[in-house]
């Protein structure tokens, strides 16, 4: 059994550790109140604006965008994780999905070119895309910029999807993420990016909403925006979900903490009761005598 003086040392380190954890708490809680407050202004924009981007492709004969090519080659991920740790399972179910993703595609003859946003997910895909560089790319130039989401590098990375689709250099691109559904669940998501693919219900040539100039002309300028809203989107609920399971995460850490100081200071009460018990019968034992 170990001493008072032991069991009295190690109650100051768990106290310690309960105030960092319950500090981190509040920390990810009030990030996690901003994340969802961005998320909630951004997406009713980026899904009306998608709508009329499917309304305007839809009268279009075939849009180069929306191309489904029937042999693939190369094919893009842009998959999102953390850039810190402390968030329960969150890099490592990334991981795990990612790398089960990408042996998908090489059974499948593809070429992958990897756009990774999270430092704990570039660690993990250096060490494993090393054997297997001769079909595999990793892209860093978005390492970083998971913490703070910027629209204009959501803008950049789907420009240059796009650029590179068009050029033939792609022949898709799937982008990979945690969604936020709420405080303690956190769904996988994959979701195709190019082509574009438009929904059954999408409006014919023959629609009726008036388009002016043209439609060509509105695919312009409206369909960047609404690709590049989308990645921004996505980032949001991506970092969003992160900060979610950071909190759920030192939640669950403060409430260990707490139980482990409730039996430590049991332990050590008991131990002293026990030290003052013997020193009373030592006391009597010497007065008889």
């Amino acid at each position: 059994m170990p001493s008072l003086k032991e069991i009295k040392g190690r109650i100051g380190s768990v106290q310690g550790t309960l105030k960092i954890t319950s500090a981190m708490k509040m920390v990810a809680t009030a990030k996690l109140h901003k994340a969802q407050t961005a998320i909630e202004g951004a997406l009713p924009y980026q899904r009306q604006l998608e709508s009329i981007m499917k309304m305007a492709v839809s009268g279009v004969a075939e849009h180069p965008l929306c191309v489904q090519r029937e042999e693939k080659k190369a094919v893009a991920l842009m998959c999102i994780a953390s850039n810190t740790s402390l968030c329960g399972g969150y890099n490592a179910n990334m991981v795990r999905n990612v790398t089960s993703a990408l042996e998908d595609f090489h059974r499948e003859g593809l070429k992958v070119r990897v756009y990774v946003i999270g430092r704990k997910l570039e660690q993990a895909l250096l060490k494993w895309a090393k054997p297997h560089s001769e079909w595999l790319t990793l892209v860093r130039d978005y390492t970083t910029k998971g913490d703070k989401p910027q629209y204009s590098d959501a803008a950049r990375l789907s420009q240059t999807l796009c650029s590179d689709f068009l050029a033939g250099q792609l022949d898709g691109a799937t982008l990979m993420y945690m969604h936020y559904k709420n405080m303690s669940s956190q769904v996988l998501t994959r979701d195709e990016f190019l082509p574009l693919t438009l929904s059954s219900g999408a409006e014919d040539t023959e629609s009726p909403n008036i388009v002016e100039p043209t439609r060509e002309a509105l695919l312009e300028s409206i369909v960047p925006d609404s690709l590049a809203t989308k990645m921004y989107a996505v980032m949001l609920d991506a970092q969003a979900a992160e900060h979610a399971a950071r909190t759920v995460a030192m939640q669950t850490a403060t409430d260990n903490a707490n139980e482990l100081l409730e039996e430590l200071q049991i332990q050590y009460n008991k131990g002293r009761q026990a030290a003052i018990t013997n020193e009373l019968l030592d006391i009597a034992g010497g007065s008889t005598q």
